[in-house]
């Protein structure tokens, strides 16, 4: 298949990968300090040292692209803010609600955030299938580096929250989530894990 890559929206991606990555430093930082149970907590500062590398690889990127890593962007503009957005929700559930509700808002502002990380290392995936030229080694490089580490983060995350949320409704709930028994790395063990939690309990 013939493609014309858009190399301004390519640059525009890359743009808000960073901002997602420097954004997700800070949320896993709050999250952290939101974390109730000692598994999700340790599960976390794990994620935090992963997410410093993810900026370090695209860091690496930017400049065998010579591309300028503070440049601002519309839209690396709103990922900032959304990244904002989510630690001050945790910071805010941090001093108004208990500690387990707080932990709550942490792992859905978690999920929020690697959705977007997730959503940003899949399309550079693409590009690096679809492009040629100097372009394609340095993305490939990166995005094979750091894609089951993303799966990882959302697929572990969605199921804690899961699992939490279950728990303070009096629900039946697995802890650790099936989906850390089960190594999920994908979108199919994420969704096997979930119709696995039944016989589980």
């Amino acid at each position: 298949m013939a493609t014309r890559l858009k190399e301004s929206q390519l640059h525009e991606l890359l743009y808000q990968a960073l901002e997602t990555e420097l954004g997700g430093i800070q949320v896993y930082e709050t999250a952290i300090e939101c974390a109730v149970d000692d598994d999700l907590r340790d599960e976390w500062e794990s994620y935090l040292e992963q997410t410093k590398n993810h900026r370090e690889v695209l860091l690496e990127v930017f400049e065998r692209l010579g591309l300028d890593p503070e440049r601002t962007t519309p839209g690396r503009n709103v990922v900032e803010h959304i990244g904002r957005a989510l630690v001050e929700a945790m910071k805010l559930a941090l001093k108004s609600a208990s500690p387990e509700a707080a932990e709550l808002v942490a792992t859905e502002c978690v999920v929020l955030a690697e959705t977007k990380d997730h959503h940003n290392w899949e399309l550079i995936g693409l590009v690096a299938d679809e492009c040629d030229g100097l372009m394609k080694e340095p993305l490939k490089a990166a995005h094979d580096e750091v894609e089951v580490e993303e799966d990882h983060h959302l697929y572990h995350t969605k199921g804690w929250s899961r699992e939490l949320w279950a728990k303070s409704l009096g629900l039946s709930n697995v802890l650790p989530p099936p989906e850390e028994s089960k190594n999920v790395e994908s979108a199919i063990e994420a969704a096997r894990a979930e119709q696995a939690r039944n016989r589980m309990m």
